[in-house]
């Protein structure tokens, strides 16, 4: 993909440099507020023959030349303004300016004229920053007073001008549009104050820049009728401008790419909300910022035809998205519902069903080779799936005595049926109802391409393709192999409608049906899609692929939810019980940093009535809240999060107030106790090495131990290699010990001293060997310095191991984690003492080979405990992983 953006780049700066001399034009008067003179050169129109003939052919790279071609028809169907609505934010064009305006040069250099209204968040709020101004945000909303609309009115003239200017560089003409477009009254004047919600929307301006063989680039800035500049979000604003224009494309450029499934990692490439919105809707993963935007789509779509469809996308990836079927991000339509029949008397039209199988097929016999198939549908079984129009119809026969795979049988789909992406919805819910298919294509079939995405593995021989999915069994793909190399499509039987009609229009153009067979023998070749191989093996099937060894570049096998699977952006409701001690501090001050956590309630007994130090969000008094308090404000929704920083056997009550008010969702609880960590109907919160799935779809969570977490992460690429109870030897600085006085935190008692306690059985020897699922034991102690806790671990060995090879499993384990650090000395306290992860190191092997000493060091008040913490509530309130941790 960065060779392509290259091109796009090149290629925009070659055609400029062979268009026509610039022509000057007068700027619109509302263009000129950010030191614009009166008059300024615009680039000649880009969008001539041989331009637009060089682009086709690079955007050929990315897809087949149909596919290219279609959509470039498709959109050029459209008047100019309606081809597509992009949306920009302002993170784009700071980080992402290059790979945007290449991407809307291309579309300008094949004729194309996306509208583009952009945003300017993250550069507002360090303006704002920058000026002393802190940001209000009520309900996800900007309050935006006089001071902070001056800024962001300039803010947004100044990025749309640079956007502008990057464009002309290219050799596109662009037009700066700040206002006239959204016309506006308050939104709620006495929440929001200089907000606006948008109530008309002119098309002069938009439609006098594509006149003119300008790109339209927008703000999203909008008037009272009285002239009163109010600011409206770019994302409302760019909705409102599709529902007024109406375009065949709604376009989100996002960082992220799309949307993501948080359960399976995985973007989710397209949702058809006519049959999949409900379902969506009850995911537990589609939360926060993504069932926001699923809905928001929704609303929006609705209002708009059915040819409308949104897309989420990166900008590098746009070319892809817009002229490919299997596009690159998140494709959304409201598509039409599915329906399916399992006989042919349950079709009411079965004249319509027969001229949809007859359809774009070859043969003179076609008519009569399609009546008698669907009367040899009527004594067998099969089912059909189809949309309301039938842009798409498939038939599936399921396994039977004679085959133990389902066939698709037959497979027809309009134009419109592969632009509206229909055809991927009726294979999806094929793909639902029948876990292993085969089916046959010939090899100029058009839409080759999308078949091989859809499949596993296939097999070309003699201008015919087979497919499959689903099918793991080696010996099973052998077979299905060997049948079609002897019989072909004919192995299918008289089932496949396809090689019926072949055979028709064979005989009706004269052709001898027992030739076919007779012609040369071709050469099979086979694949096995999406899984690609290495020179040697790739036209080999997997299951037939050498067995030598392989080495990954990265095995951990739970690796860390980066940005891209965040799912929310609204900022969470927070309440900390138990602030008083050394952890509530600690997460008080993680809190304040993190852009989207909001501390709302702090109870402490001992605090009630003072003001919170050290949150600067808000003005916060510490409560002294009771269990009825907390079951009223889940009951009403208040809280998005509760985290219990209490003493052991203190929370529960907490807790059965929070399930007994079942608020209208269901917030999270993260407990730092131990009362929750052998419950197993929580999830005990140590993303490392618990599944980062089951923590984010989590509303329970139990937060380990600080002494368990370094110890486990300590073991736990080991465990496989033990050959007998490792022992772990703990010391930790007296914060561990609490506020409480007592021995263990008193610093008289600790100078020139170190104390061990609980040698045996304590809880967290328990923790740790359940977690494990090996017995650890464990002897804590604490010491004269503050915070901070050193393992030093005996592990003994059932093999012969160097350091050199234990090192390597660790950083091979842990590969990507941004809160463990693996290194070659034994790790200090010292080090480690206000970092946010663990750190492992010593490797240090017995001389028989057969034993390893490893060191681990963490602090207890951070990853031991407040970090932690934060790292669970990023996880299942939808934020990316380390948000808000500082990473050092």
């Amino acid at each position: 993909m960065l060779a392509l953006r290259s091109s796009a780049s090149a290629v925009a700066r070659r055609a400029a440099s062979r268009l026509p001399s610039a022509c000057a034009r007068t700027v619109p008067k509302a263009a000129t507020a950010v030191a614009l003179t009166g008059r300024r050169e615009y680039s000649a129109p880009s969008a001539n023959f041989s331009t637009r003939s060089t682009v086709v052919q690079l955007l050929s790279n990315i897809g087949s030349k149909r596919e290219v071609q279609q959509y470039l028809s498709h959109f050029s169907s459209v008047s100019s303004q309606q081809f597509a609505v992009i949306k920009v934010g302002g993170a784009i064009i700071t980080e992402h300016l290059e790979s945007l305006t290449s991407a809307l040069a291309f579309l300008n250099h094949v004729g194309l004229y996306p509208v583009v209204v952009h945003g300017a968040g993250p550069q507002l709020n360090k303006l704002l920053e920058d000026a002393g101004v802190e940001p209000q945000f009520e309900e996800g909303i900007r309050v935006t007073d006089g001071k902070t609309l001056a800024v962001a009115r300039k803010l947004f003239l100044e990025e749309n001008l640079k956007l502008v200017e990057k464009l002309e560089e290219m050799g596109v003409r662009a037009r700066p549009i700040t206002s006239g477009v959204f016309g506006a009254d308050y939104l709620d004047k006495d929440k929001y104050n200089l907000v606006g919600k948008i109530n008309k929307v002119n098309k002069g301006p938009i439609e006098a820049a594509i006149n003119a063989g300008c790109l339209p680039i927008l703000t999203s800035m909008a008037e009272t009728p009285e002239g009163q500049v109010l600011n409206v979000n770019a994302d409302v604003a760019a909705g409102e401008l599709a529902r007024e224009l109406q375009p065949l494309k709604i376009v989100y450029l996002s960082e992220k790419g799309g949307l993501f499934n948080a359960d399976t990692n995985e973007k989710i490439s397209a949702i058809n909300l006519d049959e999949e919105y409900e379902h969506l809707m009850s995911q537990w993963w589609c939360r926060y910022g993504t069932r926001l935007k699923i809905k928001e789509t929704k609303q929006l779509l609705d209002g708009l035809p059915r040819t409308s469809s949104v897309a989420i996308i990166h900008p590098a990836d746009l070319q892809k998205e817009l002229f490919t079927d299997t596009g690159a991000g998140t494709l959304i339509r409201r598509g039409n519902k599915l329906a399916t029949k399992t006989a042919i008397s349950q079709f009411e039209d079965l004249e319509k069903l027969k001229d949809v199988l007859v359809r774009d097929r070859e043969g003179l016999d076609a008519r009569a080779t399609v009546e008698r198939y669907v009367d040899g549908l009527k004594n067998r079984e099969f089912k059909a799936y189809f949309d309301e129009p039938m842009d798409a119809l498939a038939i599936v026969l399921p396994p039977s005595s004679e085959t133990h795979l389902a066939n698709l049988a037959t497979f027809t789909i309009t134009k419109a049926g592969w632009l509206t992406n229909v055809a991927d919805n009726v294979f999806a819910a094929i793909k639902k109802d029948h876990p292993k298919l085969v089916w046959t294509v010939k090899e100029d079939d058009e839409n080759l391409t999308w078949f091989f995405d859809k499949a596993d593995g296939s097999l070309s021989k003699d201008g015919e393709v087979m497919f499959w999915y689903g099918i793991e069994n080696g010996d099973q793909v052998k077979e299905l192999m060997t049948e079609f190399t002897q019989y072909g499509r004919a192995m299918l039987g008289d089932a496949n409608l396809e090689a019926r009609l072949q055979r028709a229009a064979r005989a009706a153009s004269g052709m001898s049906a027992s030739m076919h067979p007779q012609q040369q023998q071709a050469r099979a070749f086979s694949t096995s899609a999406r899984r690609p191989m290495s020179k040697t093996t790739r036209n080999i099937p997997r299951t037939f692929a050498s067995s030598s060894r392989g080495y990954a570049t990265t095995t951990n096998p739970n690796p860390p939810f980066g940005a891209k699977n965040s799912s929310n952006s609204q900022p969470a409701k927070v309440a900390l019980i138990g602030a008083r001690g050394y952890t509530g501090q600690a997460l008080i001050n993680l809190l304040n940093a993190h852009p989207n956590m909001d501390l709302r309630h702090v109870s402490s007994r001992e605090l009630a009535g003072q003001k919170l130090k050290g949150y600067e969000k808000r003005d916060i008094i510490y409560e002294n809240l009771s269990a009825e308090d907390v079951r009223r404000m889940e009951e009403s929704g208040e809280i998005d999060c509760w985290v219990m920083a209490l003493p052991n056997g203190v929370c529960k009550p907490f807790v059965e107030a929070i399930n007994e008010g079942k608020g209208p969702q269901n917030s999270v609880i993260v407990d730092l106790s131990a009362d929750y960590r052998f419950d197993n109907k929580w999830t005990y919160g140590l993303p490392e090495l618990v599944n980062r799935s089951d923590i984010a779809k989590a509303t329970r969570i139990s937060n380990p131990g600080c002494y368990a977490t370094a110890a486990q992460l300590g073991i736990a690429p080991l465990v496989p290699f033990l050959s007998a109870e490792p022992t772990v030897f703990g010391v930790s600085g007296y914060s561990g010990a609490g506020t409480k006085p007592s021995p263990k935190n008193d610093t008289e008692n600790l100078k020139n001293n170190i104390i061990p306690y609980s040698l045996t059985d304590h809880i967290h020897e328990r923790e740790i060997s359940s977690q494990l699922g090996t017995s650890v034991a464990f002897v804590p102690h604490v010491a004269m310095w503050f915070q901070g806790i050193h393992h030093t671990i005996s592990l003994p060995l059932n093999q012969t191991m160097t350091s050199r090879d234990i090192r390597q499993l660790y950083q091979e384990r842990y590969a990507g984690e941004k809160l463990v650090k693996v290194i070659g000395e034994p790790p200090s306290v010292k080090a480690i003492s206000g970092k946010h992860g663990v750190e492992i190191g010593g490797f240090a092997v017995h001389s028989s080979g057969k034993r390893v000493v490893v060191c681990a060091t963490i602090d207890n008040l951070l990853k031991g405990a407040a970090t932690q913490c934060l790292q669970n509530m990023n996880l299942a309130l939808g934020f990316a992983e380390y948000e808000g941790i500082p990473l050092d």
